[in-house]
């Protein structure tokens, strides 16, 4: 196992919520603008919250100009490979060269066949998607018709074409024995997930994959390794897998890519942030450090990035800090005291996920309503704005009691109990008063696109600096208060 010298890529991966459909738009747009280089949408056609994957991925395509796109990964029982394969070359062709195909044998049995897709044993799965490989490839390989007779799928006399953009990658999901030696023999890629298969577990599944192509003459290096993983900045050092600061999580996806040959790693998150964190922070340390490695010197690219908020209004770097405990010492009821704090804040992420959402279903209504719209689609949009205020506003009175009580409750407690945290819980309280002066602009904008809809982008820049300021406010009280709350047992 080691390092196989491919490019590194970043990535986002998404969940295809039907009811967030504005915010995976947006999230794709702006994972693109901030440098991630490809974008996985998970596929689960029995999902009834569910948008189709192939279509996301159509919209997303159109919506960007640079970024690649898989489906991460696609569920073969309900996708008949011969369309699929007609499907990936059509998108690869009008994208310019930007799709991958992730494919999967299948799972939730009970969902497919609710589908009326067939339900395979263990064995019937990687027999099948064996042949469906066959057939994709057939069809994207000019020539004469081709025909193929397996049990599960058959081509009789089929044309080949479109052809690709590319040559399309086929990456494969797959985590037990028989799948990890279907991958080293046939696939281009592998694609596991961290909450199935741990860093603790790679080194074994690495070793069938590449003895598996090694057995057929192939070499392991021409296998990407794509590796979907999650985590919390939020986190103490130390604390676990992806958990902590930005450079705890370059050093351990450095220690991947040099270890078992991962080269693209997609962060499932739905916090911008993060996203944003991941691609301007995680990502060029680890091409740095990879580099250094390989012996290029190769420095981190620098990206052009387009961030939320032309204006940062807190400066992280004057931010005073504590000294750091291991949170992973204390008895589990305790940690989880500490943890309260971060399910209250991910109650305030989510819902500036919804601003956000509102935000930017208000401005697809004025796109449409520019275009000679009739006075009761003015009418309507003029709701749309109404709804959005009241949306900001009760979000608003949720944020401001919020820090109303950590200053008069829990802030006090804190520095009473240990007095190194006096400096923190200061500072705390200064961002406080930023984030309520944030909160009155906000207001004003909204006040002011209410009177005139043309006023739109005032609303936009100041949501933009809230999220900003906020999100980054949220990140630093729980990394500096998250273990104190837990090991001194305070009640927040």
């Amino acid at each position: 196992m080691a390092d196989f010298g491919h490019e590194l890529w970043f990535g986002a991966f998404l969940t295809p919520d039907a009811a967030g459909h504005h915010r995976l738009v947006r999230q794709a747009t702006m994972a693109e603008e901030v440098g991630l280089d490809i974008i996985g949408v998970q596929d689960h056609p029995y999902q009834p919250s569910f948008l189709d994957t192939w279509t996301l991925l159509s919209v997303l395509a159109a919506r960007t100009s640079q970024i690649r796109l898989f489906p991460d990964v696609a569920n073969l029982p309900l996708r008949p490979p011969a369309v699929l394969a007609r499907s990936a070359a059509s998108l690869d062709l009008l994208s310019g060269g930007r799709v991958e195909l992730g494919l999967g044998a299948g799972g939730f049995w009970d969902g497919i066949a609710a589908m009326g897709g067939p339900r395979r044993t263990p064995a019937e799965a990687v027999e099948a998607l064996e042949e469906a490989i066959a057939v994709i490839r057939a069809l994207w390989t000019p020539g004469q018709a081709a025909s193929l007779n397996g049990r599960h799928y058959t081509l009789d006399g089929a044309r080949p074409g479109p052809f690709p953009a590319h040559e399309i990658g086929l990456w494969i999901g797959s985590y037990k024995q028989r799948m990890l030696e279907l991958t080293g023999r046939l696939g281009d890629g592998w694609v596991p997930s961290s909450g199935y298969a741990a860093p603790s577990e790679l080194d074994a599944m690495t070793a069938i994959i590449d003895a598996a192509a090694e057995s057929v003459g192939r070499d392991p290096a021409e296998i990407r390794r794509v590796y979907n993983v999650n985590g919390h900045f939020s986190g103490m050092s130390g604390g676990g897998f992806l958990s902590g600061p930005p450079s705890v999580w370059a050093e351990q996806l450095t220690e991947l890519a040099l270890r078992y040959g991962m080269s693209v790693f997609v962060l499932a998150s739905g916090d911008d942030r993060d996203l944003k964190t991941f691609a301007q922070e995680v990502a060029p340390a680890v091409r740095e450090a990879v580099g250094r490695e390989r012996g290029t010197g190769a420095p981190a690219p620098q990206q052009e990035h387009t961030a939320f908020a032309p204006v940062t209004v807190l400066d992280e770097t004057t931010r005073p800090r504590s000294p750091k405990r291991d949170i992973n010492a204390l008895p589990p009821a305790q940690r989880a005291n500490g943890q309260r704090l971060v399910l209250i804040h991910d109650h305030l992420r989510q819902e500036l996920a919804q601003i956000r959402d509102a935000l930017e279903q208000v401005a697809d209504g004025q796109g449409d309503a520019a275009a000679l719209r009739s006075m009761i689609n003015q009418l309507t949009m003029r709701q749309n704005y109404w709804t959005l205020g009241t949306f900001c506003a009760s979000y608003c009175r949720l944020l401001t009691t919020h820090h109303t009580i950590e200053d008069e409750h829990m802030f006090p407690m804190l520095a009473q109990a240990e007095q190194e945290l006096a400096p923190v819980v200061e500072r705390l309280e200064e961002e406080h008063e930023v984030i309520a002066s944030l909160l009155t602009g906000l207001d004003a904008a909204l006040v002011a696109m209410i009177e005139d809809p043309e006023q739109l982008g005032g609303v936009r820049e100041q949501v933009d600096l809230l999220s900003d300021a906020l999100l980054s406010h949220l990140r630093y009280e729980e990394e500096e208060l998250v273990e104190p709350l837990a090991r001194l047992n305070l009640d927040i």
